[in-house]
C-alpha cells in the first residue's frame, strides 16, 4: 500500500469540508468535496519532523533563515529544471495571490489591461478586479482534444488594448496544459514586441506527468527585463495552510521596485514553522514529490480508462500536469442547473463548477484528484450509477 492510499478523517475546519462553505456553494453540506486545490495526503515526514523540532524547542524568538530557504529553492530549481536562479532575487510574500497583487501594482496602473487565458484559475479574476485593472480575456482554443493559445487573437488584442501584463498559468489550472517550448517562445516574442510583462504563476511546476516537460518562462533567453515568476511549496508539498509564496525577478530595477513595496507593507515576514517546513521540503522532500507525481498519474490514467470504457458521456481533457482534471459534461445534453442537481444533490460530489473559470464553461467542472485512489474511484462509480439512472 502506498502512503497516499491512506485515508484520514476529515476535519470540519478544513475549508473543503466546512459545512458553511459547502452549503453556500453547493446548497448542501452532505457531499464529498473535490472542489478546492489542496491535498488529502500527509506531508513528507521531513516537513513534520522539522516543524516538530521547533515546537519542542519551545522558544519562538524572532528568527530569520530566509537566505537558507532561498538557496534551497534555487538549488531545487537547478537540480530539477537546470534553472539558475539567484537566491538574492527572491522576494518572500505570504502567498501567490499576494504576489500577483503586488506585481499588478508595480507593473501597471489602474485601468490598464491584464491578459488571461480562460478557462483559468478563478482567483485571477478577483485579484485583477481588486487592483482596479481591466481583464483582457484571450480564451484558449480547443483543438485536437487539447487546449492551445490563440496567438492570432492575442496579437490583435495586444495591438488594440492597453495591456501591460500577461498573467500566465504554467502549468495551467484548470486544463492541465504544460506549455511547450515553442508556445512559450511565441508568447515571449509577442510580449517583447508589445512591451508587455509576463507574470508566470508556476506554482504547479513540479506536478508534471510522463511525456511532458515543464519549461519555466525564465529558461528562455532575452526575458530578463519583462518576466516575473511566482512560486510556493504549497501545491507541490501539500502545505496550503503552512507555506509562503515568492516572487522572483532577474531584473535589478524590477526587483528593487517590488522588494521596496513588499517591505514597506511588512509583507516579507514569515513564521519560523513555515520557514523550517519550506527548508525541509526543498532539501529533503524530493523522493516524496516523485512518488506523489507517479501516484497522481496512475489516478489520471484510471479516470481516463474508466470514462472511455464505462462512462463515455463525460470527457476528461487529459492533463499534462497539476492534480486537477477538467471534465466536460456537454454530451449529457442537460442544462447547467440540471448538471448541478445531478452532481451536488444526486451524486453528492462537490466539484468546482466550470463557470468559476470562465463564463462559457457552465457544462464543465474541475475535480481535485489529490486524494486516495479508492476515494476517486468510488466517486466516479457513484457518478456512473446516477447517470445510468437518468
Amino acid at each position: 500500500m502506498s502512503i497516499f492510499d491512506i485515508e484520514h478523517s476529515p476535519e470540519n475546519n478544513f475549508v473543503k469540508n466546512n459545512p458553511k462553505y459547502l452549503k453556500s456553494m453547493f446548497g448542501t453540506a452532505e457531499l464529498q468535496p473535490f472542489w478546492i486545490a489542496d491535498m488529502d495526503f500527509k506531508v513528507a515526514s521531513a516537513i513534520t519532523e522539522s516543524q516538530t523540532d521547533i515546537v519542542e524547542r519551545g522558544i519562538y524568538a524572532y528568527e530569520d533563515i530566509t537566505p537558507m530557504v532561498t538557496k534551497a529553492i534555487s538549488d531545487w530549481n537547478f537540480r530539477r529544471h537546470n534553472l539558475k536562479l539567484n537566491p538574492e532575487y527572491f522576494i518572500q510574500v505570504n502567498g501567490v495571490l499576494t504576489a500577483i497583487a503586488i506585481l499588478l501594482r508595480t507593473l501597471s496602473e489602474e485601468g490598464d489591461g491584464v491578459m488571461i487565458q480562460t478557462p483559468v484559475y478563478h482567483q485571477f479574476f478577483s485579484v485583477i478586479k481588486g487592483a482596479n485593472r481591466k481583464i483582457i480575456d484571450n480564451p484558449l482554443k480547443f483543438e485536437n482534444s487539447r487546449y492551445t493559445f490563440d496567438f492570432e487573437q492575442m496579437e490583435n488584442q495586444l495591438k488594440s488594448e492597453s495591456t501591460k501584463i500577461i498573467l500566465l498559468c504554467n502549468p495551467h489550472n484548470p486544463v492541465g496544459r504544460v506549455w511547450h517550448q515553442k508556445e512559450l517562445e511565441t508568447l515571449i516574442k509577442l510580449a517583447n514586441q508589445y512591451q508587455v510583462t509576463i507574470v508566470s504563476d508556476e506554482v504547479h511546476s513540479e506536478i508534471v506527468y510522463s511525456n511532458s516537460k515543464f519549461n519555466s518562462i525564465l529558461s528562455f533567453s532575452n526575458t530578463e527585463n519583462h518576466i516575473a515568476i511566482l512560486g510556493s511549496p504549497a501545491k507541490t508539498f501539500g502545505m496550503q495552510s503552512n507555506a509562503n509564496g515568492y516572487i522572483y525577478v532577474q531584473n535589478k530595477e524590477l526587483f528593487e521596485k517590488n522588494y521596496n513595496l513588499v517591505t514597506s507593507m511588512y509583507l516579507h515576514h514569515g513564521g519560523a514553522l513555515t520557514a523550517y517546513g519550506t527548508l525541509a521540503a526543498y532539501t529533503k522532500g524530493e523522493v516524496w514529490v516523485n512518488e506523489l507525481v507517479m501516484y497522481l498519474e496512475e489516478t489520471v490514467n484510471w479516470i481516463d480508462n474508466f470514462l472511455i470504457n464505462d462512462l463515455p458521456q463525460i470527457t476528461m481533457i487529459k492533463p499534462e500536469g497539476t492534480y486537477q482534471v477538467w471534465l466536460d459534461f456537454s454530451k449529457l445534453k442537460i442544462s447547467e442547473d440540471e448538471l448541478k442537481e445531478l452532481m451536488f444533490k444526486n451524486a453528492k460530489l462537490g466539484l468546482a463548477p466550470g463557470y468559476w473559470f470562465g463564463d462559457q464553461y457552465n457544462l464543465f467542472m474541475r475535480m481535485n484528484i489529490a486524494s486516495p485512489k479508492q476515494k476517486i474511484e468510488d466517486a466516479f462509480k457513484t457518478l456512473k450509477q446516477v447517470i445510468d439512472n437518468l
